[in-house]
């Protein structure tokens, strides 16, 4: 019988998955000229919520627990005045989201309750992956609405 810290680190990892295949069906809804577009005067693009979740995954979970050493430029993430082509920005997406789930399956039951400091209301490892699932989530709706106001759609029915 697989035990509970298992069966969340799968379920986990499939999310993480499946996350990660909405987000690519959103940015390659767009044109590759127009994901770092902006249809609003505020807010963003497509393309640099793709960097800006590439770089928390990065920071939170590759830095956070894996040690990968990464240094976060947060404010770039939104502002990058010549971002990368459309494929390099999704590899670099892609990879993070493999990194998660390499380090998320490599943890052990202690592991997952390992504390985090400076990360409040999160206390634990366990809570990183959750908020970093949880992040990943909303910007996906944020992609959608980008999406359809550039005249676009992912023909996406609602996953539940």
């Amino acid at each position: 019988m697989v035990g509970i810290a298992q069966s969340m680190k799968d379920d986990f990892a499939r999310y993480f998955g499946h996350l990660a295949e909405r987000v690519e069906k959103h940015a390659r809804a767009l044109p590759k000229d127009k994901l770092f577009v902006k249809p609003f005067a505020y807010g963003n693009s497509v393309g640099h919520l793709v960097l800006h979740l590439t770089g928390n995954l990065n920071h939170y979970i590759g830095a956070g627990v894996a040690k990968t050493g990464y240094v976060r430029n947060r404010p770039q993430e939104f502002t990058e005045p010549k971002p990368p082509p459309a494929e390099e920005a999704l590899a670099r997406f892609r990879e993070a989201v493999a990194m998660v789930v390499r380090t998320l399956q490599a943890q052990s039951e202690a592991d997952m309750a390992a504390a985090v400091t400076d990360q409040p209301p999160i206390q634990t490892r366990f809570g990183l992956f959750l908020v970093c699932a949880a992040h990943m989530n909303n910007h996906i709706g944020q992609m959608a609405y980008l999406v359809q106001a550039q005249g676009h759609s992912t023909q996406e029915p609602p996953v539940w």
